[in-house]
């Protein structure tokens, strides 16, 4: 073993042999970088400004379409609130305006057919002529004329039961819709007992005329015999 040291045992000549890269020249001559200019550096501020300002202009194009979006989305929002309350609205407005109209036709058609009953009734009432009575037919068109009076009559008091205008009473139409639960189960419910009274004697005492004219006629009768 020899005691003699080397020190080129541990130099790695192909290391030795490797160039190493040379740094970037610098700007300027010697090593030292050179500063900008005045002119680099508004050219460098220039061109920062018209970046800024790009940069301005995208976000206000950004802020434009966002603005747009949003009301095209309260517009569409609108749109479904309002088209499910004008549905809601309709829809409960056409059965409140269909019951209504049916009961407007079916009252109009009641007072149409009321019309028509008072106007047979008064041509019957106003065709009695009492100078064409005899004698002998008194009695009968007595009797013809007081049943023409008192049907009359009875048209007259039913038609006030389904007509409050009749009675003079305010009403918001002529047409107001009736009850037709009270009327036809209670006719004569809203009545006092005193009118109550007088619509039973209303009804009977016609039979009664009826009674004592045939009582009287068939006097007469007995008495020519």
């Amino acid at each position: 073993m020899s005691s003699d040291y080397d020190a080129t045992e541990f130099i790695d000549s192909d290391f030795a042999t490797r160039k190493l890269p040379r740094p970037p020249a610098l700007v300027g001559t010697g090593t030292n970088q050179r500063a900008p200019s005045r002119e680099e550096v508004d050219a460098k501020v220039l061109e920062a400004q018209q970046k800024l300002s790009e940069l301005k202009r995208a976000q206000e194009e950004l802020e434009r379409e966002r603005s747009a979006l949003e009301e095209t989305r309260r517009r569409q929002a609108e749109f479904q609130t309002g088209r499910e309350e004008m549905v809601q609205s309709l829809t409960r407005g056409l059965g409140l305006l269909e019951e209504a109209e049916f009961r407007a036709r079916r009252d109009a058609e009641q007072m149409a057919k009321t019309l028509g009953d008072f106007r047979e009734t008064l041509g019957k009432i106003q065709s009695v002529n009492e100078e064409t009575w005899t004698k002998d037919n008194f009695s009968v068109e007595l009797t013809r004329a007081l049943t023409s009076l008192e049907n009359g009559r009875m048209e007259w008091n039913a038609a006030r039961l389904k007509f409050p205008l009749l009675c003079g009473k305010p009403t918001e139409s002529a047409l107001a819709p009736m009850q037709p639960s009270l009327t036809s189960a209670a006719p004569f419910g809203p009545q006092s007992f005193g009118e109550l009274c007088r619509v039973g004697f209303a009804l009977t005492w016609p039979l009664a005329l009826v009674g004592l004219a045939a009582l009287g006629i068939l006097t007469a009768l007995l008495l020519r015999h």
